[in-house]
């Protein structure tokens, strides 16, 4: 009876040292990594967006990513995926299960978390960025200039956050 009684205290302690590493594996990996969207596997690769410059941790950073086709570029409905995650400044990430393949990214930091993107009839209002650091002088960037390439290897990229005020 006692050698029974020891054998379930050791595979007790087991399961409880089984748990401690699981859940410390959990904890170590960055908050952001579990909020990837898409789905791993069947091919796809991940892509981790760094938005850097992000000006304080007010509202969240939207991290929208469209595929390889100029006419759905920051067009109604024409993203792929999109990941809203908690502003955090200097740098907020966001991560994607994609396809190899080439892409575009534009963000925003939705300080005041409505959702939207606030501008008024001459000046952006929110902070915003494009994938390959695309030029806004005069409007918006052309597709082709913020076009990547996603390798089967996955990819990181960084996209710099831009304020007008």
């Amino acid at each position: 009876m006692a050698s029974l009684l020891g054998n379930r205290f050791v595979s007790f302690k087991f399961h409880l040292l089984a748990l401690a590493t699981v859940s410390s594996a959990v904890a170590a990996a960055p908050a952001w990594a579990a909020e990837c969207a898409g789905a791993p596997g069947a091919g796809n690769v991940k892509l981790e967006v760094s938005a850097t410059n992000v000006r304080n941790g007010a509202g969240e950073v939207a991290f929208t990513l469209y595929p390889d086709d100029r006419s759905r570029f920051l067009a109604s409905g024409g993203k792929l995926l999109r990941v809203r995650a908690p502003a955090s400044a200097p740098v907020t990430r966001a991560c994607f299960w994609v396809r190899p393949g080439h892409y575009a990214v534009a963000t925003y930091h939705d300080e005041n978390g409505d959702h939207n993107f606030n501008r008024t009839l001459l000046a952006v209002k929110e902070g915003f960025g494009f994938s390959n650091d695309a030029p806004t002088t005069l409007g918006l960037p052309a597709f082709a200039a913020v076009r990547f390439p996603v390798p089967a290897g996955g990819a990181a990229i960084t996209v710099k956050t831009r304020y007008s005020r």
